[in-house]
């Protein structure tokens, strides 16, 4: 006969199967708030010296890597300065000579070829006929001019004067810019075009008496002396002019920069004290202009060159012909 449905423990209420005899089929479970006894596992010791240990070994080859990296760019540099001694400084000086041999064809002078005693006429004033020359310049001397000018003291009357060829105005300013330009060439071509530079000293020391005549040079037409005006009345050029001037007065002939400069002065007598009063006229120069040009580019190879070899002054090792890293100093 089939059992009742009563009868039969999987049909039976769910209170009473999760009661009396079926309490041990029921696994026991953890509330959610209990806290957890069981440690968790411990970490191995090997762990963090195996992690040490790795560290020190990258240390130890970046280190390495770093001595190689300065070691080869020494070694670079030194290649590199050994060939700018051997060919790119004989190759500015050779540059360099060309750009200052055609600045010995611009001037006036016999220089380097140059044919010299080129003659030139210029005019110099100032309106209201306050002051005017009419002169020959020829060399570096003026060989004839006239003067006429107006006294400060006396603004009507017209004082007159003049240069000829049988006593010139010497220019010395033109004769000093090409004794300088000279002695740069010379400097030049003292380097023997099979000599090979060992050491930057050796360049430094020929830049640096080239720069040094280049801009003794140029300072002799850039900066005219100055003398006192009792110095001027009695110079040697004053007695070029015809005819003489009273001894108040002086007349002085100048470059400065591009510019052929005649002044007047006229000292005065102020209650006791000695002044002076000028009247000034300019007029601009070619050749002048093209000379200062290229004596200016000059010095601007010279000054390069000059920098490049002074990167390598700092390794005062350096020679030709040795090539060990070690002997730089870093």
């Amino acid at each position: 006969m089939p059992q009742s449905p009563t009868t039969n423990w999987s049909f039976q209420p769910l209170h009473r199967q999760r009661s009396g005899q079926f309490q041990h089929h029921v696994l026991n479970s953890v509330p959610e708030t209990a806290v957890l006894t069981t440690p968790p596992p411990l970490r191995k010791a090997t762990t963090t010296r195996r992690y040490i240990t790795t560290r020190k070994k990258a240390k130890s080859t970046m280190k390495m890597l770093v001595v190689d990296t300065e070691e080869a760019e020494a070694l670079n540099l030194q290649i590199e300065f050994e060939w700018v001694l051997r060919q790119e400084v004989h190759a500015i000086l050779k540059q360099l000579r060309s750009i200052l041999v055609e600045c010995a064809h611009r001037f006036p002078v016999p220089l380097y070829d140059n044919e010299g005693k080129k003659t030139e006429k210029f005019i110099l004033s100032v309106s209201p006929d306050q002051l005017k020359a009419v002169l020959t310049l020829t060399g570096d001397a003026i060989t004839q001019a006239d003067i006429s000018f107006k006294l400060c003291k006396a603004p009507s009357q017209t004082q007159r004067t003049s240069i000829t060829h049988d006593s010139p105005w010497k220019l010395q300013q033109v004769q000093d810019a090409a004794n300088h330009l000279q002695t740069a060439i010379n400097h030049i071509d003292d380097v023997d075009d099979s000599y090979h530079f060992k050491t930057s000293d050796e360049v430094l020391h020929v830049i640096g008496n080239i720069l040094d005549a280049l801009q003794r040079g140029r300072n002799s037409l850039l900066v005219p002396k100055k003398k006192p005006i009792e110095e001027l009345i009695k110079g040697r050029n004053m007695k070029s002019l015809v005819p003489n001037l009273p001894e108040d007065l002086a007349v002085s002939f100048y470059l400065q920069s591009h510019k052929l400069i005649i002044a007047v002065y006229q000292l005065l007598n102020n209650q006791g004290t000695m002044q002076f009063d000028s009247r000034q006229a300019e007029i601009g120069v070619q050749w002048l202009n093209d000379v200062l040009l290229l004596l200016m580019n000059g010095q601007k190879l010279c000054q390069q060159l000059k920098d490049k070899i002074s990167v390598f002054s700092v390794y005062k090792d350096f020679t030709v012909g040795s090539r060990s890293p070690s002997a730089l100093s870093y």
